[in-house]
């Protein structure tokens, strides 16, 4: 029964809305290192893979409307974004410990002396961009500090938007090249880095951009604009989401006179699933499957040992729609295969 309702409400939600699928149109800029993703004549995203970033990532995200859901800073700073944490551009994904190393954290801030701590991804190819199916795939090398390489991966992206809802689908299937332990942290996996109106509301000091671009401390904060509330299917709302586990989180913002809902869900098939909350009110949105007794002392002990040759995947989606109820966003639950 609970089922039947799901699909109903999904397929009520789906003949409310007159306008229907987008076409994929991918470009491959090569010379500034990204792919550009299109619906029709309207753009999404691109994936991105320059030569002075410790990984890949999508970036910006753009709704159907035009709006950013995406922080500027580093790459593209806009007056009064924070300017903490270097390493959160667009959608990621990596983890705090692989073997030790941390390539969660990994970015131009960490100096030379403390790289051999950091791990990075280093791309390799663009394998497939198939405008039929929305379809993107990629090669990279998750590899310390010498360049050797611990981890194969490949990644494919599934972009789609219809009725005015754009969807990531994303399969990051990794092999290893040697033995490799992921151990149980609080910074990973699937990460999302929100535009300044998806924040909580705070009254602590901050660092931020000024009108001129300039980085300055300030007392108190100018909260104008910054609406943002996340939530997950258990009914936990704002910052309580952070450390629970639950299929799926949604942050809701008005911004610029349109609400907007981005969620992330987890996959069944995924290790650890349901995956533990990392969300947190300055505006870091992100899914861990590694989670464990680093954000709940009262978790099962987490860890994924592989051999070389053997492989772990992990399905992500992200959702980024209207004013999504949760019968909506549980109706696409049920459809995340």
């Amino acid at each position: 029964m609970k089922r039947y309702i799901y699909l109903l409400s999904f397929l009520i939600f789906a003949a409310g809305c007159s306008s229907t699928a987008q076409k994929v149109q991918f470009n491959h800029d090569e010379a500034n290192n990204k792919v550009d993703v299109y619906f029709g004549d309207s753009y999404f995203t691109s994936y991105i893979y320059p030569d002075d970033m410790e990984k890949q990532v999508l970036y910006p995200i753009v709704t159907a409307s035009g709006k950013e859901i995406t922080r500027g800073y580093p790459i593209n700073p806009r007056p009064f974004e924070r300017t903490d944490h270097p390493h959160h551009v667009g959608l990621w994904l990596n983890f705090g410990d692989v073997n030790g190393l941390d390539f969660w954290n990994n970015s131009f801030a960490v100096k030379p002396e403390n790289k051999h701590r950091y791990g990075s991804i280093k791309f390799k190819e663009i394998v497939e961009t198939n405008p039929n199916t929305g379809k993107l795939v990629t090669k990279a090398d998750w590899v310390d500090n010498d360049d050797e390489v611990l981890l194969n991966e490949i990644s494919t992206f599934v972009f789609s938007e219809k009725n005015g809802v754009r969807t990531i689908d994303r399969t990051t299937e990794l092999t290893a090249i040697k033995p490799v332990t992921f151990t149980e942290n609080k910074e990973g996996m699937l990460g999302l880095r929100m535009d300044r109106a998806f924040e909580e509301p705070a009254d602590k000091p901050g660092r931020f951009l000024d009108a001129d671009g300039n980085v300055t401390e300030v007392p108190v904060l100018n909260n104008e604009g910054v609406n943002g509330v996340y939530r997950n299917v258990e009914g936990i709302t704002g910052g309580d989401v952070w450390g629970k586990r639950s299929p799926w989180v949604a942050l809701r913002a008005d911004k610029e006179g349109e609400v907007i809902t981005v969620v992330i869900f987890d996959h069944p098939e995924n290790p650890n699933y349901p995956a533990w909350s990392h969300a947190r009110g300055y505006g870091l949105f992100a899914s861990n499957n590694f989670g464990g007794r680093a954000v709940d002392k009262n978790a099962q002990p987490v860890k994924l040992e592989l051999q070389p040759g053997e492989k772990v995947v992990f399905k992500h989606k992200v959702v980024i729609g209207g004013d999504l109820t949760d019968e909506q966003i549980s109706a696409i639950k049920n459809n995340f295969k």
